[in-house]
């Protein structure tokens, strides 16, 4: 991070990522610097934090992520991680993240096998994370886009609960007030879920697209408190990692 400009961010880029420009542009509307990072590298030191993006990697060929989860750039994430560096996955990246083994659970097809292209409203479940540490508890994002086949979010019964238990759901799908019930889940997530994070909180995934949300132009600005918590974020680890208090 320079003193002329905001953290600077890894967008990582693989065969049939499509979301990667804008990613990029919603960062520097969030005062950070994105960078757009290929799969094949593999040391990410000088990078701030990182965001996996939306699309299709390779193709999303056997299923979403499962041959992302081998590229070189999942060493550098990981030690961006253990570093305490926050880490994002968006869409795909969420997918891709859960297949390596940096989230539990999985992402599966859609209830009723259709592709869904919609403004969701989710509401702030957890604030500790690096997405939703400027947010309140309870907060509603209202129009926030979901543009995804697989993002019905699965886990085994002991995972579900481990999560709901420490904390690690961060967003849910709800209604104008609030409501997480079925009538308001899009795609079949389990328990509504629309984003987690790891146990630290510093690696997050979640299936809307907060980076479509910017600006009033495109019919929300919700997701600009996300992505503001998530360079904040990487502000903060950058200056830990210089000794800065």
């Amino acid at each position: 991070m320079s003193e002329q400009g905001g953290p600077l961010v890894a967008v990582i880029v693989f065969p049939g990522t499509n979301c990667e420009l804008d990613v990029v542009w919603a960062l520097d509307c969030a005062g950070g610097r994105g960078e757009l990072v290929f799969h094949d590298v593999s040391d990410l030191s000088r990078y701030d934090g990182a965001i996996l993006a939306g699309g299709f990697a390779h193709g999303d060929y056997l299923r979403p992520g499962a041959i992302a989860r081998f590229s070189p750039v999942m060493d550098g994430l990981r030690e961006l991680a253990q570093a305490g560096r926050p880490v994002v996955g968006i869409c795909n990246g969420f997918q891709v993240l859960c297949e390596a083994g940096f989230l539990p659970g999985a992402l599966q097809k859609n209830a009723g096998l259709t592709f869904i292209c919609a403004p969701a409203n989710l509401k702030v479940e957890r604030t500790a994370s690096a997405l939703t540490s400027l947010c309140t508890q309870g907060q509603i994002l209202e129009n926030v886009p979901i543009n995804h086949f697989e993002g019905n979010y699965t886990a085994d019964e002991a995972t579900l609960r481990s999560i709901e238990e420490r904390g690690q759901v961060i967003l849910r799908y709800c209604g104008p007030s609030g409501d997480t019930s079925e009538e308001w889940n899009p795609n079949g997530s389990a328990n509504s879920i629309a984003g987690i994070c790891n146990e630290a909180g510093n690696v997050v995934g979640l299936m809307p697209h907060p980076e479509r949300a910017m600006e009033e132009i495109t019919g929300s600005t919700s997701g600009r408190p996300l992505l503001e918590s998530f360079v904040e974020s990487a502000r903060q680890s950058h200056g830990a990692a210089l000794g800065v208090k």
